[in-house]
């Protein structure tokens, strides 16, 4: 069992090494020797965890949008249980836009991620394409709740990506827009004012 924690731990460092990499420089910056001198590793032992670049780049993704699930998943647990689908859906939006130091890092390197799909040739779309699926789902959800059995699908799947639309384009903009990062939460209830009483 320790060997496996070992294990575990190494790759962890260098998928931590390869996201400060990426967030100084971009994909191209992170090479098996760049990523393995950041993390005080051989180059060898980059490969053996990981085998290739896109191995070690999908891993990298994997890392940061685990730490993203984390943050959400501690600031809907601080909900408590009687929280309603409006709070729910608030808590989602706010726990993926880049409102402190460790979430701006994820916010650099998805849109970096996002950015390299759209080139190639070391990830595609499909790449990437689980967790907007998934907060797809999770707004859906709180909003059939509200919204009662009457409602609509169409226009709940609509209203759920336009939420998660919302939240992408806001988290890039707010890291280049000061006046957008301090407007940040009073748009999310905008939003919500609109959407959440549809």
């Amino acid at each position: 069992m320790p060997r496996l924690a070992d294990h575990e731990e190494r790759r962890r460092s260098i998928t931590g090494a390869a996201r400060r990499v990426i967030a100084r420089g971009g994909l191209d910056a992170a090479t098996f020797q760049s990523v393995a001198a950041e993390a005080g590793v051989s180059v060898r032992s980059v490969q053996y965890y990981f085998g290739t670049k896109r191995e070690f780049l999908l891993a990298t993704h994997r890392a940061v949008v685990a730490n993203s699930g984390a943050r959400l998943h501690q600031a809907l647990a601080a909900l408590g249980p009687d929280a309603g689908p409006r709070d729910i859906v608030r808590a989602i939006m706010l726990g993926l836009l880049p409102l402190d130091e460790s979430s701006r890092e994820d916010a650099v390197i998805l849109g970096i991620f996002h950015a390299a799909t759209l080139t190639g040739p070391d990830l595609d779309a499909t790449d990437t394409a689980e967790t907007p699926n998934y907060i797809v789902d999770a707004v859906a959800a709180q909003l059939r709740q509200l919204r009662g059995p009457d409602a609509e699908e169409p226009t709940i799947r609509a209203d759920a990506e336009l939420v998660l639309l919302t939240v992408a384009g806001l988290a890039q903009g707010m890291l280049t827009n000061a006046d957008m990062a301090t407007r940040a939460t009073h748009l999310v209830d905008h939003l919500l004012d609109r959407v959440m009483n549809a």
